[in-house]
């Protein structure tokens, strides 16, 4: 019998949300157990060839593969357990053997897999560490002077109570002559859910933290840029300030080319860096997460994990944001500076072109006075060439024997021809101006 539906049609993406808040899930471990995590930085054009490099060794180990456009895929590779993640920037690959070697990392998990299938992966290295979850002594403390030398090279050790006591997790934090870094994680009574999740929360402390730290060079190498066109742009301004109280705007314009690539190098900088600095923005903050949701608590003698991070990893950080920072307010600057000799530059040329116009008009008014000069020279012209043929009429009609006389009748024409010359060279000067208003 089909159930009758009562909600409206699913959101397209309902399922995959649903599903978000149980992607990655820890697994469940047991002490003694040894882990080795890898992070690799990937591009996305390479996740064809990562998806096909996991699916060989499960065909080897006659496995089920991860399906296309799976994000997360774990399976039991014979002794072994192998969890693989795919992240927005990064994979990570994670191996787990029960039970423990004579010493701390003398037989690390990675080693069983096959020869060279981990240096086959596509992509860079991002952090690499071996890790084991050993039972806490019972009845004694934990020798840390000695663990320290066999197990950490005699590194500074960073070591606390986590989970409120159910455990004790410590690690030098640096890389050893594998690649690999180390961290020991000692089982206080922890159930297997426990485990997986702080085991979890350890690796994920390093991979963000690794993956925020990728913005620091590249602050560390913008800084002296910033520095330089935090300069030429404080000369440029004195330079703005000092044209401004000039007469000659000429300058006003020659500054404009500097300004110009002083915006164009400061936006390609944020171009080039803003995703990075985001991301580490972003990264930072988990790594901050992660710490609290462990619930340290400070062993004598021993630097917490949140103390060391406060120490080193977030002086770094505050110094990507800092960067970032300097660069949005020297593009602010830039901005408001370009803005400001813009308008002076437009206010120039606004006054030169009101000169001009001033200038044009003065010619119109020459040459309406000249026009009107020529108007009245041709007036005259007409009317002495109009006197001019009467006169040669009269005198003609006079030789005929006609009774005319030919200067009363040339000086009475003479208004006549005036009033005519003018009518006429008035109404083509109206036809001209109806012509050119159309």
């Amino acid at each position: 019998m089909q159930l009758q539906r009562l909600l409206p049609p699913d959101l397209p993406e309902r399922a995959a949300l649903a599903l978000e808040v149980h992607a990655r899930p820890s697994e469940t471990l047991a002490a003694p157990a040894r882990a080795s995590h890898v992070a690799v930085l990937i591009d996305a054009d390479a996740r064809d060839e990562e998806l096909e490099h996991l699916r060989r060794l499960c065909r080897q180990c006659h496995v089920s593969p991860p399906l296309a456009g799976d994000q997360q895929w774990s399976g039991n590779l014979g002794a072994l357990r192998m969890v693989w993640e795919r992240h927005g920037e990064f994979s990570t690959y994670t191996v787990l053997v029960a039970g423990h070697a004579d010493a701390p990392f003398a037989q690390v998990a990675a080693a069983r897999l096959p020869s060279g299938w981990l240096a086959g992966l596509p992509g860079s290295t991002v952090h690499a560490c071996h890790a084991e979850i050993l039972p806490a002594p019972t009845g004694q403390d934990i020798d840390w002077a000695h663990l320290q030398q066999s197990a950490f090279g005699g590194n500074l050790l960073v070591a606390s109570e986590i989970g409120g006591g159910v455990a004790l997790a410590c690690s030098d934090f640096r890389l050893h002559v594998d690649g690999f870094g180390r961290c020991l994680l000692f089982d206080c009574g922890m159930d297997a859910m426990l485990a997986g999740r702080m085991l979890q929360r350890l690796l994920e402390i390093e991979v963000y933290r690794m993956m925020a730290l990728l913005a620091f060079p590249m602050a560390r190498r913008l800084s002296p840029r910033i520095q330089a066109i935090e300069q030429s742009l404080a000369a440029l301004t004195d330079d703005i300030a000092r044209a401004g109280s000039d007469t000659d705007d000429d300058g006003d314009a020659t500054l404009l080319a500097p300004l110009t690539r002083l915006a164009a190098e400061v936006e390609s900088g944020l171009s080039a860096s803003q995703f990075r600095f985001g991301a580490c923005r972003a990264y930072a903050e988990l790594v901050r997460t992660r710490i609290e949701e462990l619930r340290e608590r400070r062993l004598p003698g021993h630097q917490s994990i949140g103390e060391f991070m406060a120490r080193r990893f977030t002086p770094a950080v505050a110094t990507v944001a800092t960067v970032s920072q300097r660069l949005h307010d020297l593009s602010e600057r830039v901005s408001q500076a370009s803005h400001l000799l813009s308008t002076r530059v437009g206010i120039a040329s606004e006054r030169q072109n009101n000169a001009l116009l001033a200038s044009m008009d003065r010619r119109a008014r020459l040459q309406l006075r000249l026009q009107q000069t020529v108007e009245g020279l041709s007036v005259a012209a007409i009317v002495y060439y109009l006197a001019g043929v009467v006169g040669y009429l009269v005198k003609g009609g006079e030789a005929l024997g006609l009774p005319l006389n030919t200067p009363m009748v040339v000086g009475l024409s003479v208004p006549l021809f005036a009033l005519f010359a003018l009518f006429a060279v008035r109404r083509a000067r109206r036809h001209a101006h109806d012509s050119g208003a159309d």
